[in-house]
């Protein structure tokens, strides 16, 4: 019993039609036909009745129906679960994440996978969340680190809360810090020249809000920029900028960070992928290791 005949012989019981049966295959006919009859011979029985052009079960082929389709699950079943394998050894993830995901938390968690799965190219997309979003909903991006709430246009995602980030107040360390004190509230901030990045980074839709919910609009020196333009702006004493903590920490000398009091300012992130299309395996494999890691660059246990 060979698994070609297995094939010939569900595609026949399917279709009731040994021509649409070889169609269905991409197989000639005859070759088809040929096919059966040897399976028949094997087992010593025959599998269809063609009495007068119509084909049907015998009993003997009701029997081999269910176990030949079970022998085929089985092989795709194999076949998928050893290509999966294959994909930790060889293959592509596409992540996205907002460019201070990718100075704080990125580099840690790329370096482990990367020992882990050596083979693995990984593709990585640095951008706002709301730009991330969108490349996810183009089917462009396996995951994304994106901030929450999702806006209300966006597509059907499966989302798992990663971590929270303060937000602080980013200023150039050159200059009187703003407001000349310790810490600040968002009112505080009334006065103060700010830098602010381009539309679709949810940092600015934050901030502007924060500062329109305390009754006033933000002032802006600079805008339309990426993080380190922005954080470069900031440190030439061109205004300040609200910014993730983990930003700061890795952002290199010149720059002063102002905790934010009263009411602060944070962000949840959280790991994003389109629900209709599961993730490769080695996506899903990267997915295990940002879940599982703190954000100290050491694995959470368990």
């Amino acid at each position: 019993m060979q698994f070609q005949q297995l094939v010939y012989f569900v595609a026949v019981a399917e279709t009731r039609h040994f021509t649409r049966a070889a169609e269905r295959e991409h197989v000639a006919q005859p070759s088809l036909s040929q096919q059966i009859k040897a399976l028949e011979r094997e087992l010593g029985a025959e599998l269809f009745s063609r009495a007068r052009g119509n084909i049907t079960l015998t009993d003997a082929g009701e029997t081999l129906l269910p176990l030949a389709r079970r022998i085929l699950a089985d092989a795709d079943t194999a076949r998928l679960e050893v290509q999966e394998l294959a994909q930790l050894r060889r293959g592509r993830i596409r992540l996205g994440a907002t460019p201070s995901l990718c100075t704080g938390l990125l580099p840690g968690v790329l370096r482990a996978f990367h020992t882990a799965h050596p083979g693995i190219e990984l593709l990585i997309e640095e951008s706002g969340s709301l730009d991330l979003v969108r490349e996810l909903a183009r089917g462009s991006l396996d995951l994304a680190l994106i901030a929450l709430p999702l806006p209300p246009s966006a597509p059907a995602l499966t989302t798992v809360e990663l971590l929270t980030e303060d937000l602080v107040v980013v200023s150039s360390a050159a200059l009187p810090p703003p407001a000349g004190g310790g810490s600040l509230t968002v009112s505080a901030l009334r006065d103060e020249p700010m830098v602010m990045f381009r539309h679709g980074y949810d940092l600015r839709d934050l901030t502007v809000a924060a500062c329109r919910a305390e009754g006033f609009e933000p002032v802006f020196t600079v805008e339309g920029g990426e993080m380190d333009a922005v954080l470069g702006f900031v440190r030439a004493g061109l205004g300040i900028a609200v910014v993730p903590a983990m930003v700061v920490d890795h952002a290199g000398s010149g720059l002063r960070a102002t905790p934010l009091a009263g009411s602060p300012l944070r962000r949840t992130i959280a790991l994003a992928h389109r629900t209709d299309v599961a993730p490769p395996r080695a996506a899903r494999e990267l997915k295990r290791i940002l879940l599982g890691w703190d954000p100290s660059g050491r694995v959470r246990p368990g």
